[in-house]
């Protein structure tokens, strides 16, 4: 409902709805819900753009455990956001490029106007956005290696903990 009364009251005022937005199973009601007042009380989100918190990497947008994918099927397939509106990061950016990438895209949320809403879950090892613990408190978009623990609780969407991204 906060959510909801956001974006209507961006819109009231004629201005972007800039959300961050997370994967995993602690949004998954949070979108449910988010495509129900879409489907139900009309909720446009014409003027909602989004940034995702984090990707694996290496990974394909394709691939059926990427973060994209997660979103599309949990809520962009079934809302009326553009597409051009939807920033989640690219788990196939060259590594020598990745570090201007990651510069990039937080330049986006800064052009963007900055978050208005950031939507979090957190993992078992306390991790908010692959923010595994020792990560700095100021810590922006980059590579990090993911905590053995977090790739345990990964690991039966992957077909086991080999098949699991470290990064």
């Amino acid at each position: 409902q906060e959510i909801a009364q956001l974006i209507r009251s961006k819109q009231e005022k004629g201005k972007s709805c800039v959300l961050g937005l997370a994967t995993g199973s602690s949004p998954i009601k949070v979108y449910e819900e988010l495509v129900r007042i879409h489907k139900e009380e009309g909720l446009s989100f014409s003027n909602v753009i989004t940034f995702n918190l984090d990707e694996y990497y290496p990974m394909t947008k394709e691939n059926n455990q990427s973060y994209h994918y997660f979103m599309h099927q949990h809520l962009f397939n079934h809302i009326d956001i553009k597409p051009e509106n939807v920033n989640i990061p690219d788990g196939t950016v060259n590594i020598e490029e990745l570090n201007q990438y990651c510069i990039d895209y937080e330049m986006n949320i800064k052009n963007a106007g900055g978050l208005d809403f950031q939507l979090l879950g957190i993992g078992r090892t306390g991790h908010v956005g692959f923010n595994e613990p020792g990560s700095h408190v100021n810590s922006g978009t980059r590579i990090i290696t993911l905590d053995h623990i977090t790739r345990v609780d990964a690991s039966s969407d992957f077909n086991g903990i080999d098949n699991v991204p470290k990064r």
